[in-house]
């Protein structure tokens, strides 16, 4: 999928919402769950669950619209964008020595990139298929098989390309967000306070609270931002403005309404 003439700009931002941010979208259905399981010592405390949902916010606005959307984005090579893009970008009018080790560290990124990729299907696919248990407690034993099953049919789709992707999630990301951002409105409705969580204070006061354990659960945090480097990775298949376009139109707005 490029985004030549014969593409409208609607459509290539409703395809970019469904192949760009299918990871990111995902991370609610995990993240706020290990923020607050009690394995950091603490659960759901007014402190703990204002202090986490503000260092998520910030981290969207901070990491992705900042960092990525802003920054990174810039640093494309023929449009084209990813950890090799980087790598051919610095390594130009370099010494063969800079170049070796520019050449080690794209492939030490390519990586921690391919590992994010076969980690975070499973347990965004694990955790949307364990709801299911919570309407038939007797599927328990199926959450596994069904998981696979669901990632098989979905590597079998990925093979015809970003396009047939594109087309296919599309549609069924907008749905997800929707029902992310509604979903949220109506809890903020109900408890109109979780609004205070906005500000960045309570951020500062849950590391001034928890101490050392506070940037131990930063790693629960991390999981709202996962798969943000598709942004820059796909860069090339839709363009820079569509995918700005969709983060602060449509997908910004529902993590944020949803958290």
């Amino acid at each position: 999928m490029s985004t030549d003439n014969k593409q409208s700009l609607p459509a290539i931002t409703l395809a970019a919402i469904g192949v760009v941010y299918g990871d990111i979208g995902t991370s609610p259905l995990y993240t706020l769950r290990e923020c607050l399981s009690g394995q950091f010592g603490f659960g759901v405390e007014r402190d703990a669950v204002f202090g986490f949902l503000s260092l998520i916010f910030w981290l969207l606005i901070f990491v992705v619209s900042i960092k990525y959307l802003t920054f990174v984005m810039r640093a494309d090579n023929a449009g084209e964008g990813g950890i090799l893009t980087l790598m051919s970008l610095a390594g130009r009018n370099t010494s063969a020595r800079t170049t070796s080790m520019l050449v080690i560290m794209g492939l030490i990124g390519g990586s921690f990139f391919y590992g994010e990729v076969v980690i975070t299907p499973a347990i965004s696919v694990m955790s949307a298929i364990e709801g299911l248990e919570i309407v038939a407690p007797q599927l328990d034993t199926w959450i596994v098989p069904l998981s696979i099953i669901v990632l098989t049919l979905l590597f079998m789709i990925q093979k015809h390309g970003t396009a047939m992707v594109g087309k296919l999630f599309a549609p069924i990301m907008l749905t997800w967000f929707l029902i992310l951002a509604g979903l949220g409105l109506r809890s903020i409705i109900a408890n109109p306070e979780v609004l205070h969580a906005l500000n960045p204070m309570w951020a500062v006061h849950f590391f001034l609270e928890y101490k050392t354990v506070s940037f131990i659960a930063l790693g629960a945090v991390v999981l709202s931002i996962t798969g943000v480097e598709a942004l820059y990775a796909d860069m090339g298949h839709f363009g820079k403005f569509p995918i700005r376009l969709a983060w602060f139109t449509v997908v910004l707005p529902s993590l944020t309404l949803n958290y």
